[in-house]
């Protein structure tokens, strides 16, 4: 999963019912392309180098893991979605609306179909004003300036006006407030990882990661299951018990809440799989000697995915260990998941089958998912 980018964009309309452009592009940009960070105050400013209706104008921050060129082909798309039609004519006119890249993180590009940072914007108070708002600090990539002593030397002497009106950020309409613990759980490849990971990122959670890969005993038990069983779900335990104690009895001032990738429960679920009748009751009495000490999660949330999805995600991260599980192994697990989760009156449970979603590489399927998660 690539790391988010940081990127500023200038918005600006001057036809039709302005404020709805902006906001429509704000709301296709979060929908399409990221998160939406911050938005700036709405300017008005008057059509520069042209006769035409005064514009409005904003800057938004985003953070984004599409390129810079892929980002420019998304913004020509919604600009395009919502009525703009570019001609060809080397001048400047009106527009439904209008969305240009102006700092892509530190980027420095210079191509005939894309220029980071945009060539023109120290020379542009509607863009360095909207943009002094949000990013008063960040300093232009070439000319080693920060954005409000390029604001202050700019000699563009259009006369801008801030408005009353803000415009809202979408990224706030998924509301975790009343969440202090949520696990993300789901069947080996199911994508429980990747999805914890975007929402600690996205809503400044802390986030609890199981440690499976230092486990010594997981390629054994792939290659001798019988004989590592009971060995590998005992180490499991233990680490998962002592993990998932130290983290959630660290409090971090500066997270609203932690989200994990997995439940301590999940060493039983695996473990009845796993291990013959007598060691498992063995292992079920040690299981809940420890299991009544520790914290439960808030919200379970349990990632449903068909084992044909399963098995090609599991051969795509291309784990040595993992790659001949069997899909009678895996429909076992889900089946002991479901099992378990049908029979919880004390787990606030979301089962979420994302078959056909692939909420990695799909903006949407992932925005689809939190819709589920935070709906009441």
């Amino acid at each position: 999963m690539n790391q988010p980018s940081k990127v500023y964009i200038s918005l600006g309309s001057n036809q039709g019912d302005k404020f709805k452009n902006l906001q429509d592009a704000i709301n296709l940009i979060f929908t399409k392309i990221g998160k939406v960070v911050i938005i700036s105050k709405v300017y008005k400013s008057p059509a520069l180098g042209f006769d035409g209706d005064e514009f409005l104008n904003i800057c938004i921050c985003i953070e984004t893991e599409l390129n810079p060129r892929k980002l420019l082909k998304e913004l020509v798309s919604i600009e395009k979605s919502l009525g703009r039609v570019r001609t060809k004519k080397k001048v400047y006119e009106s527009r439904i609306i209008d969305l240009d890249i102006i700092f892509f993180e530190g980027e420095v590009i210079d191509t005939k179909t894309l220029k980071i940072p945009h060539p023109e914007m120290q020379n542009r108070k509607f863009v360095l004003q909207p943009l002094n708002d949000i990013a008063s600090k960040i300093k232009h990539p070439k000319f080693d300036k920060e954005v409000s002593f390029l604001l202050e030397e700019c000699n563009d002497e259009s006369v801008l006006s801030s408005t009353n009106i803000w415009l809202k950020n979408p990224s706030k309409q998924h509301n975790f407030t009343n969440y202090n613990y949520i696990a993300i759980e789901g069947n080996i490849g199911a994508g429980k990882t990747s999805l914890a990971t975007k929402i600690s990122h996205d809503f400044n959670a802390k986030l609890i990661l199981e440690r499976f890969a230092d486990n010594p005993f997981l390629p054994k038990f792939y290659e001798e299951p019988q004989r590592y069983a009971f060995t590998l779900e005992m180490s499991f335990l233990a680490d998962r018990y002592q993990q998932i104690s130290d983290d959630l009895s660290q409090l971090d001032l500066f997270k609203d809440f932690i989200v994990s990738d997995y439940d301590v429960f999940k060493s039983l679920i695996f473990s009845k799989i796993t291990l013959p009748e007598d060691e498992f009751k063995l292992y079920r009495k040690l299981f809940y000697l420890m299991y009544k000490d520790i914290a439960k999660p808030d919200l379970y949330v349990y990632l449903y995915q068909n084992t044909e999805r399963l098995q090609e995600n599991i051969k795509q991260r291309g784990r040595d260990y993992e790659k001949d599980i069997e899909d009678d192994y895996l429909e076992k697990i889900n089946a002991g998941y479901l099992e378990f989760l049908k029979n919880q009156s004390e787990f606030n449970v979301k089962i979420i089958d994302i078959s056909d979603k692939d909420f990695v590489k799909n903006r949407e399927d992932y925005l689809g998912i939190l819709d589920e998660i935070c709906m009441e």
